[in-house]
């Protein structure tokens, strides 16, 4: 007896020498305990199993054999992990995030690590910077040791799958404090069979975001994140500001999804990570990459209001190392008078767009892309076949040209002190030239857009630092309207910092600081936290996180309202000041882990201020054909803006349904009055209430069948002597695909209840508006029930 007491001492001392059998063999089992406190932890039960059985051997007798102490059973299983850059072994990785669930750990200098998990079946994931993120399913037993090797490829390119992009970091959506919206491949597809022209369609049936029309003559919308208006939200591809540093409103629908992968959006100030055209949020859409074979997509689209798309997509290897991707689309539409009262209720356009992409990668560490591209669009609105009130013909049209160029190139540094750096440049150049005719009054202007970005991410243990430095210059000419040319020159400096506190407690931090050549300098700092939830139970998975920041965007002459009047009737620009927000969100979600498994829920609360905030004001004279003045100030008052979006999602093959719902509340300056006044109101607009619900039933690579029903409540209006408030409605919709051989049939009707604002109220106001304005604002579809029918060949 003394002899087992003694070895059972021992193996509690020094467990790595203990021994036991399983299934009939001698096994090791090796528990290296990372405190002290666990070994005193468990010095009393041993000590005192040890007293147990000594008294239970006196009180047997010295006649009865002594019976074997029965050690504590573990009912936990040990997971030893070795990460290494190759399959032999002989270089280890340090730094690797490996989580399953909510239990993590971080691998060392060399490359190990070790988790403590229950048994059953689980999923260890491995995430590092620099690295092509990996998964493992393990199969555990109690108190069983597993030893594993990951050998993780160096990939320092944009990242596949669900790893995000747009924060820097390189992290997996779920391991990012900063929440981030995907939405994922399978999406874009089905929004391109809706929509294979633009992305409008897709941003708006996304939740928190609103597609809101700003020029109803040529079609113009921008993008609403949170009820913050569209000028705050910068548009970037890949990262770059491809379509300029503050897109137009006809930028977002001049875009074909076809070759999109995903999309990344960022709500809130996001000024910290992107500089002072990111005040309200950040969409990056992310391009396809080549994969391993050639593919090749013909996408021919119809409509019944005579619109037609023809979509040409082509991607390839071409080396080991080398690949590309080629979009080119011709798309068109006529114009339509559908109300028949001489006016334009859908523009007409001939568009056409090429853009070729070139990637390398050398499986080593070193990664690039370049790209580059062209749109030509002539759009055409305004009075069709008739005349205006004042007994005029007023036509509108739009000539644009844009090319753009851009690149990224990554390399992870070999050796020195900063091994296993991360270096990245990129940068691209825009330029975009407009011809805008606004009845007898043309427009002609150029944008410019150059942009550079330097970092360097370090990644040590569980910090991941990375700073960087960029350079961004926005330059606009009016050829025709004087007063408003500009040339912004924005050199800046920024820090990141990726921290895992614990497995379950991650923290980012930003700040940059941008030295705007005409507003000074803006410091914005922004931090995120992610809480991880409980590992086991029905909210397993669950997280929490919180982040608020600041952001700062430098006035333009290009708003809502302008895009309506163009820069003619506006007084030039005068002491206008810098606009600077603060926001907040707290969200909270994931999965629900029931027998009715695929159920997944997500809440979010936000707010922002904004101070300084530029409005439109009416201002005293007329133009020469007659339009009243504008003029662009800062608002004496705050705009203030908060609410909540709800999620849930059902997944259960093959049926999948996603329900949304958002309350907004935003308020304003009213510029109808006097700025001593400091009366609110609601801003224009904005519903207060906004819900969807979609579902689907999908055959992967067969068929689909999708029914969608968007509910938009009441708006206040501002442009609109019929009303003051909109009324609700109800957008439903039914898309049906099915695959025949290599085509993919698809059908999609819009609109089942051909709601239409004109069917309400004329789209044309009575004589001519604040700054020679011929429409009201829109608050509902112009076109009405639209079925569109084509057909997608892969080859």
């Amino acid at each position: 007896m003394l002899r087992e007491v003694l070895l059972l001492l021992s193996s509690a001392m020094h467990p790595e020498h203990s021994t036991g059998r399983r299934d009939g063999g001698p096994w090791c089992i090796r528990h290296r305990l990372g405190r002290a406190g666990a070994f005193r932890h468990q010095i009393p039960t041993v000590l005192l199993t040890a007293v147990l059985a000594f008294a239970s051997a006196r009180s047997a007798g010295a006649q009865q054999p002594a019976s074997p102490v029965a050690a504590p059973r573990d009912t936990l299983a040990t997971v030893r992990i070795r990460v290494t850059r190759n399959s032999s072994g002989t270089t280890p990785v340090e730094g690797v995030l490996l989580r399953v669930e909510r239990v993590a750990a971080q691998s060392d200098v060399d490359g190990r690590a070790t988790l403590r998990l229950g048994s059953g079946n689980r999923v260890l994931r491995a995430t590092r910077i620099g690295f092509r993120p990996d998964s493992l399913l393990l199969t555990l037993r109690a108190g069983a040791d597993t030893t594993v090797t990951i050998v993780l490829a160096e990939q320092a390119a944009e990242l596949e799958g669900m790893v995000v992009s747009a924060t820097r970091s390189e992290r997996r959506v779920e391991d990012t404090p900063l929440r981030v919206e995907i939405v994922d491949e399978e999406e874009v597809a089905e929004k391109t069979s809706m929509r294979p022209g633009s992305v409008a369609m897709l941003l708006a049936e996304t939740g928190g975001l609103r597609v809101q029309t700003t020029s109803p003559s040529l079609g113009g919308a921008a993008v609403r994140v949170q009820g913050l208006r569209g000028r705050y939200s910068l548009l970037l591809a890949d990262g770059l500001p491809l379509y300029g540093g503050q897109a137009g409103g006809l930028g977002l629908l001049q875009i074909p999804p076809v070759d999109l992968g995903r999309v990344e959006i960022i709500k809130g100030a996001a000024s910290a990570l992107y500089g002072s055209s990111a005040l309200g949020g950040v969409i990056n859409l992310v391009s396809r990459r080549p994969r391993s074979e050639r593919e090749r997509e013909v996408l021919v689209n119809q409509t019944s209001r005579d619109g037609t798309d023809l979509v040409l997509f082509s991607a390839a290897p071409l080396t080991e190392r080398w690949g590309y991707t080629m979009l080119a689309g011709a798309h068109r539409q006529r114009r339509q008078d559908i109300d028949r009262d001489a006016w334009t209720d859908v523009p007409g356009f001939r568009r056409v767009v090429v853009r070729p992409r070139l990637h390398f990668d050398d499986h080593g560490g070193r990664t690039g892309f370049l790209t580059g591209g062209f749109t030509g669009e002539s759009r055409e609105g305004g009075t069709i076949g008739g005349f205006a009130p004042d007994g005029r013909p007023y036509d509108e049209r739009l000539r644009t040209r844009r090319a753009d160029l851009g690149g990224l190139g990554r390399a992870l540094i070999a050796g020195g002190p900063l091994k296993g750096a991360l270096v990245s440049v990129r940068g691209s150049a825009m330029e975009q030239r407009h011809d805008h005719t606004f009845g007898d009054v043309r427009e002609n202007d150029q944008h410019r857009t150059w942009f550079a970005e330097a970092t360097l991410a370090v990644p040590r243990g569980r910090v991941t630092p990375l700073v960087g430095l960029a350079f961004q210059q926005d330059t606009y000419r009016a050829a025709d309207v004087p007063g408003f040319d500009y040339t912004y020159d924005i050199p800046s400096v920024f820090t990141q910092a990726d921290i895992d506190v614990t497995g379950r407690l991650t923290l980012s931090a930003n700040a940059r600081v941008d030295a705007h050549s005409d507003y000074g300098t803006f410091v914005n700092p922004r931090l995120s936290v992610l809480v991880r939830g409980l590992a086991e139970g029905v909210f397993a998975d669950w997280t929490t996180r919180l982040s608020g920041g600041t952001g700062a965007f430098a006035p333009t002459p290009f708003t809502d309202e302008t895009e309506v009047t163009g820069l003619s009737p506006v007084t030039p620009l005068r002491g206008l000041r810098a606009e600077r927000a603060r926001s907040a969100s707290l969200d909270i979600g994931g999965p629900v882990r029931t027998a009715a498994s695929g159920v997944e829920f997500n809440g979010t609360l936000f707010g922002s201020v904004i101070d300084h905030a530029v409005q439109v004001r009416d201002e005293p004279g007329v133009t020469l054909n007659g339009a009243s003045r504008l003029g662009l100030n800062n608002a004496p008052t705050p705009t203030r803006t908060w609410g909540g979006e709800l999620l849930a999602r059902v997944a259960r093959e093959p049926f999948r349904v996603t329900a949304t719902y958002t309350y907004l509340r935003a308020t304003e300056w009213d510029p109808a009055t006097a700025p001593v006044d400091r009366v609110r109101r609601d801003v224009p607009l904005s519903p207060r209430h906004a819900g969807g619900l979609v579902a689907s039933m999908e055959h992967e690579g067969e068929s689909r069948l999708g029914l969608e029903l968007y509910y938009t409540g009441r708006q206040s209006l501002e442009h609109d002597p019929a009303r003051r408030e909109s009324k609700p409605y109800l957008l439903v919709g039914l898309l049906g695909e099915r695959r025949f051989g290599p085509a993919r049939v698809f059908v999609n009707a819009e609109n089942l209840t051909n709601v239409r604002q004109t069917r309400d109220d004329s789209l044309i106001l009575p004589e001519r508006g604040a700054g020679g304005r011929w429409t009201t604002d829109v608050w509902a579809p112009l076109e009405g029930f639209v079925v569109n029918a084509g057909v997608r060949v892969g080859y």
